[in-house]
């Protein structure tokens, strides 16, 4: 009988693999070769996967985001059936930073790929709508949010989108340590608390 393989596992391992080159050796090592080193089989095996580097880059960024998502929903099923918004929006924002090992590789990996996405059409578009679907739920909170009288209703839903997700900004700011990882905590602290004031449900 034939051996069953699991081409996603395999597809997988190349994944983390790229991203160890990206966080120990930085986007220049970035080729196939040295992915293939890195996952320990020959060029002509990752080849068979992947057939070109924007191919293997961009399925190493979808794995990234399935893996920050799966970490969101496994901190949020900890906040209980109904979070609070501002729990919510804390903890995505938090997930995005580069705070731990797996957020760190998955933000570096992100880097990376911003940078492809600068040079090759097809990789810009899909970086583009993955980072709109993104935006799109956390706008969708924001306005449940104003609806359910968290937020004051006066508050412009997509100006607060945006100005949460600049947020994100701090990424480089960490891992160039500009700013520690608590003050970044605490800022968004902050700005979540000017968000929400008037709450009386916000902590």
């Amino acid at each position: 009988m034939p051996k069953q393989v699991d081409h996603r596992g395999r597809r997988e391992a190349i994944a983390r693999a790229l991203w160890r080159v990206v966080e120990q050796r930085g986007v220049s090592h970035l080729t196939m070769r040295v992915v293939a080193q890195e996952a320990g089989i020959s060029l002509g095996q990752l080849q068979h996967y992947f057939a070109s580097r924007a191919a293997m880059l961009s399925f190493a960024m979808d794995f990234a985001s399935e893996q920050t998502s799966m970490r969101v929903e496994r901190n949020l099923a900890q906040l209980g059936d109904r979070p609070h918004p501002r729990d919510v929006l804390r903890l995505t924002l938090a997930e995005m930073l580069p705070l731990h090992a797996d957020a760190r590789a998955t933000s570096r990996m992100s880097a990376a790929y911003v940078l492809e996405a600068l040079h090759d059409e097809a990789v810009h578009e899909q970086a583009r709508r993955g980072l709109l679907q993104g935006r799109d739920l956390v706008e969708q909170l924001i306005r449940q949010a104003i609806a359910d009288g968290h937020i004051d209703a006066a508050r412009d839903p997509h100006a607060e989108t945006n100005l949460l997700l600049a947020l994100t900004g701090f990424t480089p700011l960490i891992e160039l340590g500009v700013v520690g990882p608590q003050e970044a905590l605490d800022a968004i602290d902050v700005h979540l608390d000017r968000l929400f004031s008037g709450d009386g449900q916000s902590v």
